[in-house]
């Protein structure tokens, strides 16, 4: 595998690979502010977090990541993030399926997640370029992509076909290995704040 399936650690945060342990936590973070209500967004309901998580351990065996995202204050599991559509003969992947419990949002949690999972793709595997994409309608992911740094690319209309037959006009973001150590930076300094 181009990406090793560890544990990544920081200072606020512990992301742990998806495993069946990660279930029950994971059910009782997505109650936490009901994301999964949100009509532009793809998060799971209390009762398809099992077959989340199965889905998510398989494809960890073609080389798509899925982590439980542990806030290291409280010891909880919080949320999610992964790596997917990873290509390692380009050494480029997407960052997504992200999603936080209500009372995180907005704290260092997502900004130290996805930190370590750009320094581990970057530094640790050399990495040329990483992919971030988001509903159209969706400001806090694009707010927060744009947050960290990303660059949009643009817009691919009438992308997907959403749970309730609307189409997706997705937002294509990227950070490629030149502006990481900008990015970094950037990073750096908004955890030591």
């Amino acid at each position: 595998m181009w990406i090793e399936n560890k544990v990544l650690e920081g200072q606020y945060v512990t992301l742990e690979p998806l495993n069946d342990a990660h279930i029950v936590p994971l059910q009782h973070a997505v109650q936490d502010g009901e994301s999964w209500k949100l009509w532009y967004a793809n998060v799971p309901r209390e009762d398809e977090i099992p077959q989340y998580v199965a889905q998510a351990i398989r494809q960890a065996e073609t080389g798509d990541i899925a982590y439980a995202v542990r806030a290291k204050l409280s010891d909880e599991i919080v949320g999610t993030t992964r790596y997917y559509n990873v290509e390692s003969a380009h050494r480029r992947a997407m960052i997504g399926y992200t999603w936080y419990a209500a009372s995180v949002r907005r704290t260092p949690i997502n900004t130290e997640a996805k930190f370590l999972l750009l320094n581990n793709l970057f530094e640790s595997c050399a990495g040329i370029a990483v992919e971030f994409r988001t509903h159209f309608f969706n400001q806090a992911s694009r707010a927060a992509i744009e947050r960290l740094g990303a660059r949009q690319d643009g817009i691919l209309r009438n992308h997907q076909i959403m749970k309730d037959g609307s189409y997706r006009d997705t937002v294509v973001y990227s950070i490629i290995a030149s502006e990481w150590p900008a990015v970094k930076n950037n990073l750096l300094s908004k955890l030591c704040k």
